[in-house]
């Protein structure tokens, strides 16, 4: 059965779904997305990834084409054209078709930005088998900009880290700038050490993590300890557990650092529990 898309206010057929070949987006990866989880038919996280869209677009000089509750909306109803219970629903703002190709942005006034989304229906979603045994990461050096906390479209970068890893016989990679860990290509990575969670804090060099957010928030209500900073690989490698978080994976335990097992080489009990947390909270809150 084919997905209904919507493209800049039209419901098509994903085959009938087209952009200019002039769209900013497609020549100068000039736009943003963000990635809404779907549980139950119903949306995760959204008022979270609804602000970190407008802050992504502002930072890019662009203003949001549709407030929250009209997007909402539309998120709702792409849900339901697709039958979606358990997946994501996918959103891409760009600044639009100048009619040409130009480095500088066009008037906004005379160019909307182009609006697209659509849904990937991922059956048992929650109940990952991955999640269970963990997932194995290499080591790659960090080369990408310096606005990392703006959620771009540009992603050339973390795909070709996916096929490194792949290409390894690995899961993913983590991203690693003057010994530190970053991020992972596309999630937030984590350590369990001595009985704290450690995770980068907030800056420009790593994404702004909807869903770290809400579990950095369910572990401290759960009384478990944090701590904001960077971590080196060396001290990833020696944890007593690893993990990632993303809209798409919540909590996945690491298991393997560049061939080394992380403690028992086994998902640990921090990591499974928050995925237990994450899970049922963000089930109850889904809208």
């Amino acid at each position: 059965m084919s997905r209904i898309v919507y493209v800049n206010g039209d419901w098509l057929p994903e085959a009938e779904a087209k952009v200019s070949v002039f769209d900013r987006g497609f020549l100068m990866a000039d736009g943003v997305y963000e990635v809404t989880s779907v549980l139950g038919g119903r949306l995760m996280d959204y008022d979270g990834h609804y602000a970190r869209l407008v802050r992504s677009l502002k930072e890019l000089d662009m203003d949001c084409p549709l407030g929250r509750d009209d997007l909402l909306a539309i998120h709702r109803e792409i849900v339901a054209k697709n039958g979606i219970d358990e997946g994501m629903v996918y959103l891409q703002v760009t600044r639009g078709n100048p009619g040409d190709r130009d480095f500088v942005f066009p008037d906004p006034a005379a160019t909307p930005p182009t609006v697209v989304l659509f849904t990937q229906s991922k059956p048992g979603l929650a109940e990952s088998p991955a999640a269970k045994t963990g997932i194995r990461v290499i080591s790659i050096p960090d080369i990408r900009w310096g606005r990392r906390d703006i959620k771009t479209v540009q992603l050339l970068y973390p795909s070709m880290g996916k096929m490194l890893a792949k290409k390894a016989g690995c899961d993913d990679a983590w991203m690693i700038e003057d010994g530190l860990v970053t991020e992972g290509t596309s999630n937030n990575a984590y350590i369990v050490t001595g009985g704290r969670i450690v995770t980068r804090d907030l800056s420009s060099d790593i994404l702004h993590g909807i869903t770290r957010a809400a579990v950095l928030r369910f572990a401290r209500e759960a009384q478990m300890e944090v701590e904001e900073r960077p971590f080196t690989l060396a001290e990833a490698q020696a944890a007593d557990e690893a993990f990632i978080t993303s809209a798409s994976t919540f909590v996945m335990p690491v298991v393997e650092i560049d061939g080394q097992a992380v403690g028992a080489g086994t998902p640990g009990p921090v990591a499974t529990r928050l995925r237990e947390i994450y899970i049922e909270e963000s089930r109850r809150a889904a809208i």
